[in-house]
């Protein structure tokens, strides 16, 4: 594979998710925000080649284990107040490569309570790892 754009890892990957997992923690640049909780959620997608991700005797070590998604959020939320939601991004995108079965990843933070008048306020990034 020469490259790990988002149409051929599609072919060659299996897809992890996590959908809409909901963490409140202190995060945001403005007065209001700080000092205070706030509902960020998560959606996260693990790009796994299959040869990875196959697994022949329906065992969990065999697979990327969605517990490992859950807890990098974990671990950065409990490294305290961050200001921006690209920084979150960015920093958790890179946590989640570092698996060494994960190929890309792409993610997204939502916060849907800073305005009361949208749905919500946020962030997806996409990232790989190099080219082979």
């Amino acid at each position: 594979m020469t490259s790990f754009d988002p149409n051929t890892l599609a072919l060659s990957c299996r897809r992890l998710f996590l959908r809409d997992h909901v963490v409140d923690m202190t995060i945001g640049a403005h007065a209001f925000e700080k000092g205070r909780k706030q509902r960020v959620i998560f959606n996260v997608e693990l790009f796994v080649p299959y040869a990875c991700s196959t697994p022949t005797t329906d065992q969990l070590d065999e697979v990327v284990d969605y517990d490992y998604v859950r807890e990098v959020i974990h671990q950065r939320v409990q490294a305290g107040h961050i200001q921006l939601q690209e920084t979150l991004c960015d920093d958790l995108a890179t946590r989640l490569l570092a698996h060494p079965q994960v190929l890309a990843v792409r993610l997204s933070s939502c916060k849907p309570d800073v305005y009361p008048d949208c749905a919500g306020v946020g962030v997806e990034v996409f990232r790989a790892k190099p080219s082979l």
